[in-house]
């Protein structure tokens, strides 16, 4: 039987939004502007280890938030008890608060027409029926199939199932008010493997908002596994120049470092390496982001950001060209701009692949190079986006995975390693708020012997 059934959670959702309404009239009455965002998350997580349950553990959080604007001064405060004299008293500090900060004339709500007054349902919300047994069973399940994968495989660090549902309500004194149910569902494994002395683990893991649709936890076990299993013996390179894959779960970050550079608050602090950039091309003319806010059932997908902006589809890279800046409303005022809904994030980046065949492909295009499969550190400028990571990952000749390869680092800088992308694959990455396959770059320094 499901923790929180939909009613449960329908129930809850109008007893939140009573309780914003109730923090917003407050705030109104003592002649303030104010937003109110709260939400309440329940579910149960799962563990296990050496196929023995370690922990089961219920949870049922929540949390209020209220910013106050008086003129233009700000002011914050929290409550995760949800009684109205909690909430009169968070209210009360916020208004408190406002009082002491300094005048900024870039504060306030975002505007009126921005809002989300009409918000469509993105179907985040899908119930199942999953006991604590049952879950036990899918944790113990993968990590069985992960430790009987391999004989090599000779530790396990553990398997963990959850199982997440929630309410999220924001409002504000535009007369916005919003609410909207949502569901995760996740299971992961790792292990560790051996050859002679040597030890190195791996993990792998599903996600999504429908239970129905997460991989198998054969899948997770063995996944987990034979990942653990090609890292053994790893080998070291000598320093060179060559041509690198970035598989397609690192390559989410490569995209991401994108995605900081034209945000407002790096742009209007002068902290970006992509200053004065929009309009003009500074990827290969073939390479195009979209950005789809409003796709159903997706983990990244919302209906309005965190300032009750309305999201809407854009076209953040076309033909190589920056379409746009991502912006708050606090952000756009510095700029002189218009919010663009990017308060809490970006939502469903989508990298154009101009490739078919995986990563099979990108390897035959390499011919000789390194495939880079995780980072292990980072040190990165925004500012001059000079870039230097600890990688891991695999020797490529041929086109051909010859042995992993470990203690490394690759750097290079951002502005030249967007310009010298070669090909993105199809093998798209969807468990990230960018969704991209692997990106092969024309050459980058790697650091070894």
């Amino acid at each position: 039987m499901s923790l929180t059934t939909k009613q449960d959670l329908q129930k809850q959702e109008q007893e939140l939004r009573q309780a914003v309404e109730f923090a917003l009239n407050f705030a109104k009455k003592s002649g303030a502007e104010a937003e109110v965002g709260v939400t309440k998350v329940a579910g149960l997580s799962v563990s296990t280890r050496l196929e023995q349950t370690e922990n089961i553990e219920f949870n049922n959080d929540g949390s209020l938030g209220i910013s106050v604007y008086v003129g233009k001064r700000k002011g914050n405060a929290s409550t995760s008890d949800l009684q109205p004299q909690s909430i009169q008293r968070a209210v009360e500090s916020a208004l408190a608060i406002a009082k002491y900060t300094s005048e900024d004339e870039c504060a306030g709500l975002a505007d009126k027409e921005m809002m989300a007054f009409d918000a469509p349902d993105l179907e985040l919300y899908h119930q199942a029926d999953i006991s604590v047994e049952q879950a036990v069973e899918l944790a113990l399940e993968a990590e069985h199939h992960a430790l009987n994968a391999d004989e090599k495989i000779v530790n396990s660090e553990g398997a963990t199932f959850n199982s997440h549902s929630g309410v999220r309500v924001y409002g504000n004194t535009h007369g916005m008010l919003q609410s909207y149910l949502s569901s995760r569902y996740s299971l992961s494994c790792s292990v560790i493997s051996a050859y002679e002395d040597q030890l190195e683990r791996d993990y792998e893991y599903t996600i999504s908002r429908e239970f129905d649709k997460l991989q198998s936890p054969e899948w997770v076990g063995r996944q987990a596994a034979f990942k653990a299993v090609d890292r053994l013996n790893p080998q070291k390179i000598k320093t060179c120049e060559v041509p690198v894959i970035f598989y397609n779960d690192v390559a989410t970050g490569l995209v991401g470092h994108l995605a900081g550079a034209i945000s407002g608050g790096a742009l209007y602090r002068k902290s970006s390496f992509l200053l004065d950039k929009l309009g003009t091309q500074i990827l290969p003319s073939w390479f195009a982001i979209s950005e789809r806010p409003h796709l159903l059932r997706q983990l990244a997908s919302s209906a309005f950001d965190s300032e009750g902006v309305i999201t809407q589809d854009r076209e953040i890279i076309t033909d190589g060209v920056l379409q746009t800046y991502l912006m708050t409303s606090y952000s756009a005022r510095k700029m002189g701009l218009k919010t663009t809904g990017h308060a809490g994030g970006i939502h469903n980046w989508l990298v154009k692949p101009n490739r078919t065949g995986g990563l099979d492909t990108l390897l035959k295009e390499m011919g000789t190079g390194l495939l880079v499969t995780e980072f292990l550190g980072s040190a990165i400028n925004a500012v001059t986006g000079e870039y230097s990571r600890g990688a891991a990952g695999f020797w490529v000749e041929n086109g051909e995975i010859q042995y992993p390869v470990a203690e490394i680092t690759i750097a290079g800088q951002l502005q030249e390693m967007y310009k010298n992308l070669v090909a993105v694959a199809d093998d798209i990455e969807h468990r990230s708020n960018i969704q991209t396959g692997s990106i092969l770059l024309d050459k980058m320094k790697i650091s070894g012997e």
